[in-house]
């Protein structure tokens, strides 16, 4: 992404302050860099532009808030899962051995990595809170390894821009910037407070990106497609989130 001076910044802002004649400016700044979300049409494309472009702008690589050991939920939260495939239970009956993490695209080495593998590369723990869209939310420990270190094995390459992630419990599925693909806090979960990844909260493998909502950390995960267009995903509006009405962008 280019650069942005905080001359242009301010005249961002004084421009988006000025209601409609705002946000066409800072949708054609947002297209000079590159920052139009797949979603960016329609209705209420210039909003999501607006929300996009500003956060990549001003927050590309603030952390989410960490939280200490006693704010721990005792209770957290979960959603009911609807029959998981067949295809999981066995992999389930076998404890996840012969889970494979599958990554593809515009990268140097296609691979496919076993749980142990991807734990191999690195682990570490992040005590952050998930919130949904729905209004709940709770704190929770997590522990797996940097996103970042599996797409370092594969070597990802210059143009790419999203990470489109899917879930063995079709059809979720997510993709998310670079930005956030390659940020220090988004991981490949394999543990939770303590323990292994519980099913019912997407073990044995779910992609945690907390500095956006829930729906983004997609649970199972079990394909990765790294590229440099959405279009072809889907009806290409970044993920499953906006085809169903809710926004590709989810950041908090």
């Amino acid at each position: 992404m280019k650069s942005l001076s905080r001359r242009k910044l301010l005249t961002a802002g004084l421009s988006v302050a000025a209601g409609a004649a705002g946000l066409a400016a800072a949708g054609k700044l947002a297209r000079r860099y590159n920052l139009i979300p797949p979603d960016g049409g329609g209705l209420y494309g210039p909003g999501e532009t607006l929300t996009y472009a500003a956060q990549r702008l001003i927050t590309r690589h603030s952390m989410a808030r960490e939280f200490s050991k006693s704010q721990i939920c005792e209770k957290p939260f979960r959603n009911e899962l609807a029959p998981m495939p067949d295809l999981y239970k066995q992999l389930q009956a076998n404890n996840f051995r012969d889970w494979k993490l599958s990554i593809g695209g515009l990268v140097s080495q296609p691979a496919a990595f076993s749980l142990s593998e991807i734990r191999a590369l690195g682990m570490k723990s992040q005590i952050t809170e998930i919130a949904c869209e729905e209004g709940w939310s709770y704190i929770a420990q997590w522990t797996g390894t940097p996103l970042s270190a599996v797409l370092n094995q594969v070597g990802v390459a210059p143009q790419a821009r999203y990470v489109v992630y899917q879930s063995i419990e079709k059809p979720w599925w997510e993709s998310i910037d670079m930005a956030d693909a390659l940020h220090p806090q988004t991981i490949l979960a394999q543990g939770m407070n303590d323990s292994d990844l519980p099913a019912g909260f997407g073990g044995p493998l779910r992609l945690r990106v907390p500095r956006q909502l829930g729906y983004k950390s997609v649970k199972f995960i079990s394909q990765m497609t790294v590229t440099d267009s959405l279009k072809s995903f889907g009806k290409g509006l970044g993920s499953a989130s906006p085809e169903a009405g809710y926004s590709w962008f989810a950041g908090i």
